[in-house]
């Protein structure tokens, strides 16, 4: 309790914690009264990289903020009625990852996009899925942020010249050291050309509508084949795709997505559908899952969602 700087009399209440935790799967308990770390709360030590990559312990804290839990207990208010707005957005009058969610609280704003950096996982991309770089001479990466996912592909592929799309308020923070190119814009608008174009976890973000006009822009951005142009990589999650253990994780997903986003998680039928309005023809998939992640102490794997890596070509 000491190392914990919690006083002796919440000794008896942290014990019936743990307890729960144990009996849900968050913690192990081999005897009464001692507990241990199970895959999944190993991720959740600060300082616990997944792949020598971001943190996780920032998803959960955001999805579990005071503005998550305020937004869902207002859904009853929302579906009454007749607003466009995610409830998040009609609860707290700010859109998250915009600069409305950092002037009404700095500090979360800050944890939710420590919460998006925690899904990068390039490294697992690259390791799997290597042969999808190979030929490529530049690539754009849409909505890359501070660069994290372009700087990883350099470093495995230092031929590739990648640029960086994003907002001029994301932009303006990223570093200036010339490893990548960063542009400031908008996806709506113009996407820098390039001979592929990576949509990473960011169409399930966006209506149907929205996807549509993003990826006639990524359309746009690659040449004909005659001069080089290659593919656009969408790599997103497909429900049901997942072992059926996950299937409950993908729809808390996506009642995620339903509460902070005008986006949805997509099926196979409704992804189909919208590379068939865009005319894009689907060459290849593949399927990635962070299921290389092992408890260092038990060497346990831990089951995760998988993610399909979609590459389309022009038809």
């Amino acid at each position: 309790m000491a190392a914990l700087s919690l006083p002796p009399s919440k000794t008896p209440f942290l014990g019936r914690l743990l307890r729960l935790l144990a009996k849900s799967d968050v913690l192990a308990s081999a005897e009464a009264g001692v507990y241990g770390l199970t895959p999944l709360s190993y991720l959740l030590v600060d300082g616990i990289l997944v792949d020598g990559e971001a943190r996780q312990m920032a998803f959960p804290l955001a999805a579990t903020s005071r503005y998550h839990m305020e937004a869902t207990l207002g859904l009853a208010d929302w579906f009454k009625k007749d607003v466009a707005q995610p409830p998040f957005d009609h609860v707290h009058g700010a859109t998250q990852f915009e600069e409305s969610m950092a002037l009404l609280d700095p500090e979360t704003d800050k944890l939710f996009h420590e919460a998006l950096a925690a899904h990068d996982w390039i490294g697992t991309v690259l390791r799997e899925c290597r042969d999808l770089f190979n030929g490529l001479q530049s690539l754009t990466d849409c909505c890359g942020g501070d660069g994290t996912t372009a700087r990883a592909i350099v470093k495995a592929f230092p031929h590739i010249k990648c640029n960086v799309l994003d907002l001029p308020r994301v932009i303006e923070k990223a570093p200036s050291d010339g490893v990548v190119n960063y542009v400031a814009g908008d996806m709506f608008h113009s996407v820098p050309p390039a001979q592929a174009v990576m949509l990473k976890l960011v169409l399930h973000f966006w209506s149907d509508e929205d996807c549509i006009n993003i990826l006639a822009q990524c359309k746009k951005a690659i040449p004909s084949r005659e001069v080089g142009g290659k593919v656009i990589v969408v790599i997103d999650m497909v429900l049901g795709s997942s072992p059926e253990t996950m299937s409950e994780t993908e729809l808390l997903m996506d009642m995620l997505m339903f509460l902070c986003t005008r986006g949805r998680q997509r099926n196979e039928n409704e992804w189909s559908m919208i590379f068939m309005i865009t005319r894009l023809s689907r060459n290849l998939e593949l399927e990635v899952s962070l299921r290389s992640i092992r408890n260092v102490t038990t060497n346990a794997l831990l089951e995760c969602i998988r993610y399909k890596v979609v590459v389309c070509n022009k038809k």
